[in-house]
C-alpha cells in the first residue's frame, strides 16, 4: 500500500521580509493532489511574497527544474506584460504567478501557445461566473477591459535539443484600485467575484485548467482550440486595425484566428492573416 503524497510544495516570505503569505504554496499542492486531474499530479509549487518577477525566477531556474513548477508571488517589483511593459498591481488586488512547463517540442512547434493559454484562463474562470472574453494575441477582457494579462517566455532544454521549456506568465486583476485607473487613463477590468474563494483555490483550478491545455496542445496543436478561442473572441465581426509602432498597417473586420494562431481580417483587398510580434490590434473609433 503506497501513500499519495502532495506535489513538494514551499512558501517563503522573500526579500527577507516578514511578510505574511497571502498565498500558501502547501494548500495549493493539497488541492492538487487531491484532483482527478492526472495531469496536475506532478506540478511543484511555491509561494513567496515578494519577488522581481516570477517568469524571471523561473527562467533562471530552469537547467535544474525537473518538474512543472508554478511560483506565486503576492507582490511582484518588476513585473512585465507584453512588449516588456510594466504589470502594474498591488497583492491584494491581484493574482501573479508564472508555471513552467516542459513540452517535448521545439520551439517552432509552440506556435499559438499564447492563445491556448487565454482559452485555458477565460474557461477557468467561468467556474467563478465570470465571462471574459479574448483579445489576440494574448490578453484576457471583461466587458472591454484587461481583465489579465499573459507573458511567455521559452528556453530550449539544454539536455534534449528537440524539448522546449515554457514560462507561462500571468497576471489577472481581482479588483481596481481607485488611483490605477486614472493613472492608466483607461478603464480596468477586475474579477471580484474570486476575492470571495479562497486564493488557494482559484490557483488551483487555473492552474488545473492549464495543466490540461498544455497536455492537449503538446498532443494536438494550437488547431485543437481555434473553435474554443473564437468562442470567446472580443471582437468578433467588428472593425478593428493593426498598427505597427503607431502607424496602421491593416483595417478591416475581425474574422478570427487561424490553426497557426495567426489573427484574420476580412479587408477590402480581401483576407489576411496577421502573425504576432510586436504589433497592436484595437477597435476602430
Amino acid at each position: 500500500m503506497t501513500s499519495k503524497l502532495p506535489p513538494a510544495a514551499s512558501s517563503e516570505p522573500g526579500a527577507g521580509e516578514g511578510h505574511s503569505l497571502l498565498v500558501h504554496a502547501e494548500r495549493i499542492a493539497t488541492l492538487l493532489a487531491g484532483s482527478d486531474n492526472p495531469n496536475v499530479k506532478r506540478i511543484d509549487v511555491e509561494a513567496v511574497a515578494r519577488t522581481g518577477s516570477t517568469n524571471v525566477d523561473l527562467m533562471q531556474r530552469l537547467p535544474s527544474l525537473q518538474r512543472p513548477l508554478l511560483r506565486v508571488a503576492d507582490r511582484q517589483t518588476a513585473g512585465r506584460g507584453r512588449a516588456g511593459r510594466p504589470w502594474r498591481t498591488t497583492p491584494e488586488s491581484s493574482l501573479t504567478f508564472s508555471l513552467a512547463w516542459r513540452f517535448g517540442r521545439p520551439l517552432h512547434a509552440l506556435l499559438g501557445l499564447p492563445l491556448a493559454i487565454g482559452v485555458a484562463l477565460a474557461e477557468a474562470l467561468e467556474v467563478f461566473g465570470v465571462q471574459a472574453q479574448l483579445k489576440w494575441p494574448n490578453d484576457v477582457l471583461r466587458d472591454g477591459a484587461k481583465l489579465a494579462g499573459i507573458l511567455i517566455e521559452t528556453a530550449a532544454d539544454g539536455g534534449r535539443g528537440d524539448a522546449t521549456w515554457a514560462v507561462i506568465g500571468i497576471g489577472l486583476n481581482l479588483a481596481v484600485p481607485p488611483e490605477l485607473e486614472a493613472e492608466l487613463q483607461r478603464a480596468v477590468g477586475a474579477a471580484p467575484e474570486l476575492q470571495k474563494q479562497p486564493r488557494e483555490t482559484v490557483l488551483a483550478i487555473i492552474t488545473s485548467a492549464l495543466a490540461d491545455v498544455l497536455v492537449e496542445f503538446e498532443r494536438r496543436g494550437f488547431g485543437a482550440f481555434v473553435g474554443r478561442w473564437q468562442s470567446f473572441h472580443a471582437y468578433a465581426g467588428q472593425q478593428v486595425r493593426i498598427l505597427d509602432n503607431g502607424r496602421v498597417v491593416h483595417e478591416g473586420t475581425a474574422a478570427g484566428v487561424d490553426m497557426m494562431g495567426r489573427f484574420l481580417m476580412d479587408t477590402e483587398a480581401g483576407q489576411v492573416a496577421v502573425l504576432a510580434g510586436d504589433l497592436s490590434l484595437r477597435l476602430q473609433s
